[in-house]
């Protein structure tokens, strides 16, 4: 399984490098062909970012439901072998039109980082799943540092070049992963395909049934739109701020992705040791809005490079928020949830840069009565408030691994006894594949 889960990282590190290396160039590509303004190659940038997000929000529960009935590995190589293709139809665009296709078919192959993320649950422990998640998080923040610096190298050689690298990296990766990525679903744990579960709509009414799960996922989305307040308003909050230049604004991403891919890889281990998931999402939070609320009045640029580490150790809170609805879950189920994560992501994606630009643009406009960059943060800080206020609210969960480890040895014996004493009552089938009584 060693060799499954270290292409389980370089599949999300590329997939996120993929994203990046395309970043630098899109402006240029999109006037290249379509003509026109820098105005409006923004527009459309809009448009293409729209869409890429909206497919991720429809397509997420379907690919994930698929991979609970079908395996993680068809799904993940198939996903990889289309995503190569996307890239290969982007590099040949000449139209509008091609771009928009191709932004469609990277949206609905980008569920890669959801059933990456189901698979790394299926060959967890339950002591595992946050700091595993946490590893994804981090392959996924160092693909997103290094993919942009490629990007901007290969862009000197043409708008296109970085799409071949992109598909040529894909490409590898798909043929890696025909010799090396096994399967974890298992006939215990296969799902039979649902339609009423295979869209976000219906996945989340289904998952919402568990306990706590509608609060964790309500926290998530919150936590997404006021995080989404950095790629949204970074760039143009630097530069009114601080005048900083485009060299200024990397050396400052590429530190919040080297820290964030840190504290996920190497911190969360221990913060998860000792405080559990619940505690580890309180604190994450807490130095979320801190960051927040300091970026919303800071006037100076060392101070705002210093508290970019401090806003980076928020990246905790996702995969121990993962980790925590993932043992919520049934195993049959792990594909569906993570198919639900990544739409509630992407709905944040959609949110997010409209409500953020919007409020960066009122406060900053030349007939603003109150001049006040920093009013977006302000907003990301109250919306992380009611995610910490909904995550207060829920029971503290046991985070001592030997008391867990004493439950699941007899948790068997006492099924076995439950099911031998109640043979003439009505039964149900569990996630484990004993009947237990129905409650009446």
């Amino acid at each position: 399984m060693r060799l499954s889960m270290i292409f389980i990282l370089v599949t999300v590190m590329l997939d996120a490098m993929g994203i990046g290396l395309i970043m630098p160039i899109m402006p240029d590509l999109i006037r290249e062909v379509r003509g026109g303004s820098v105005a409006n190659a923004a527009l459309w940038g809009g448009v293409l970012s729209t869409v890429f997000a909206l497919m991720q929000f429809g397509f997420g529960p379907l690919v994930g439901s698929l991979s609970d009935r079908f395996g993680r590995r068809p799904v993940l190589l198939v996903s990889l072998f289309f995503m190569t293709l996307d890239y290969l139809v982007m590099a040949f665009a000449g139209t509008i039109s091609l771009l928009i296709i191709g932004r469609l078919i990277g949206g609905i192959t980008a569920a890669t980082h959801g059933t990456a993320s189901a698979y790394m649950a299926d060959i967890s422990t339950r002591e595992e799943k946050s700091a595993n998640f946490g590893l994804v998080g981090a392959a996924f923040g160092i693909g997103f540092v290094l993919g942009p610096v490629g990007g901007g190298l290969l862009g000197e050689m043409g708008t296109r070049a970085p799409f071949f690298a992109a598909a040529l990296l894909s490409g590898v990766n798909f043929m890696l992963g025909l010799f090396v990525l096994r399967e974890t679903v298992t006939d215990r744990t296969r799902r039979a395909f649902q339609w009423r579960r295979a869209n976000p709509f219906g996945a989340f009414r289904h998952l919402s049934d568990l306990p706590g799960i509608s609060t964790l996922l309500l926290s998530t989305l919150l936590y997404s739109i006021a995080l989404y307040v950095y790629p949204a308003i970074w760039a143009y909050f630097t530069q009114v701020s601080f005048g900083w230049t485009s060299r200024t604004i990397g050396i400052s991403l590429a530190i919040y992705g080297i820290s964030a891919a840190i504290m996920q890889a190497v911190v969360l281990r221990h913060m998860l040791r000792r405080l559990g998931d619940r505690r580890t999402v309180i604190y994450g939070l807490v130095f979320d809005i801190i960051a927040c609320l300091s970026l919303a009045i800071v006037t100076n640029g060392t101070v705002a490079i210093i508290l970019t580490p401090i806003a980076a150790i928020g990246a905790v809170i996702t995969p121990a928020l993962q980790g925590i609805m993932s043992r919520q879950v049934d195993d049959n189920a792990q594909g569906e949830l993570q198919g639900v994560l990544t739409s509630v992501n992407a709905l944040a994606a959609v949110i997010s840069p409209l409500l953020m630009t919007s409020t960066f643009a009122f406060f900053t406009r030349p007939a603003a009565e109150f001049q006040f960059p920093g009013a977006a943060f302000l907003l990301a800080a109250l919306l992380l408030a009611v995610a910490l206020l909904l995550i207060w609210r829920l029971p503290e969960e046991d985070h001592n691994p030997a008391q867990r480890n004493i439950v699941s040895h007899l948790k068997p014996a006492l099924i076995q006894v439950t099911c031998k004493g109640n043979e003439q009552g009505e039964f149900h089938a569990n996630h484990q594949g004993c009947r237990l009584p129905r409650l009446q």
